[in-house]
């Protein structure tokens, strides 16, 4: 049996209070999934890279640094090495009398000759024709037939009997583009002279030289009267008496040496094959090496300098 009236029609319906169906959004309702709480910024990524790509670099730059301090150190360890043996081996084979008087034997030659390339091919200055270490005093411990040092010694011998005239060292001073080489000579155990020959240098390259021989000097004998044998006092005595009775220019020319212009006539080229602060090596055209040692301190500083050179 159907009611003829509804709730709506209820005379109390309006006066029912409504309940709130106010809607809010969805999204505050809803709770994060544990993926997007735990979901890190894509900057935040790229910066991690970055800093971990940053880390490895810095790395590999100070493990490639410590690799090349180890390798610097270790061939200059081989390059002190194989002075202290290129020294030993001049020592070994009688050293400069038995190199003036040819008594050095092929062995003895061979053995400084590899000694002398295996030094050359540490050679720690690129540009040696216009380092300040090549300016100095040097001495020379090894030469060959084409050197200033074999012309000295050849001078000498052909003039003086070995018995009466000895070689007993060669210096030569490079300064301001000049090479003066000294051969100290000694006659009867007792005279001191010496023999200068100057030369005139040029840069031809970073190793390439070219030297001009521009006159040589016989500086007057200095006699330690002391060591006189005494059957020679009689004539030095004579000598000393007629060179007193000689005019004074005459005396003054003789007192200053004999001097013998070369006017650049004689030259040569040469290479300069190895250099530091104490060791010179030079290669005539021939590839005749010449070593020498320093004599004097050496420039202060470690920079090789670059200067121009002709072509």
């Amino acid at each position: 049996m159907a009611f003829p009236f509804s709730i709506q029609n209820l005379p109390f319906s309006s006066a029912l209070p409504r309940r709130n169906t106010t809607a809010y959004p969805s999204s505050l309702l809803t709770l994060p999934s544990n993926r997007s709480l735990l979901k890190i910024p894509r900057n935040a990524k790229n910066q991690e890279k970055s800093l971990a790509g940053a880390l490895t670099c810095k790395a590999m730059v100070q493990q490639t640094a410590v690799q090349g301090a180890t390798a610097a150190y270790a061939k200059e360890m081989e390059r002190l090495s194989a002075k202290e043996s290129l020294l030993l081996a001049f020592k070994d084979a009688g050293g400069f009398e038995a190199l003036v008087t040819g008594n050095v034997t092929d062995m003895q030659r061979i053995d400084v000759n590899e000694r002398i390339v295996s030094l050359e091919r540490l050679n720690p200055i690129p540009r040696p024709t216009t380092s300040p270490y090549l300016e100095g005093q040097w001495n020379f411990k090894w030469f060959g037939d084409g050197s200033p040092g074999f012309f000295a010694a050849k001078l000498v011998f052909q003039t003086f009997p070995s018995t009466l005239a000895t070689l007993s060292k060669l210096d030569v001073l490079i300064k301001d583009g000049y090479a003066n080489i000294t051969a100290s000579l000694k006659f009867v155990n007792s005279i001191d002279s010496n023999f200068i020959l100057s030369t005139r240098l040029s840069v031809e390259g970073p190793l390439r030289m070219k030297e001009e021989y521009v006159e040589g000097v016989f500086e007057s004998p200095k006699l330690n009267e002391e060591t006189i044998p005494e059957q020679l006092k009689g004539a030095f005595s004579q000598a000393v008496s007629t060179v007193e009775q000689l005019p004074g220019p005459i005396r003054d020319a003789v007192a200053s040496g004999l001097k013998v212009p070369l006017g650049g006539r004689i030259q040569r080229l040469f290479m300069i094959s190895y250099l530091d602060d104490e060791i010179l090596i030079i290669r005539d055209i021939g590839g005749v090496p010449e070593v020498l040692t320093r004599l004097d301190p050496a420039p202060g500083t470690k920079e090789d300098q670059i200067t121009d050179y002709e072509s």
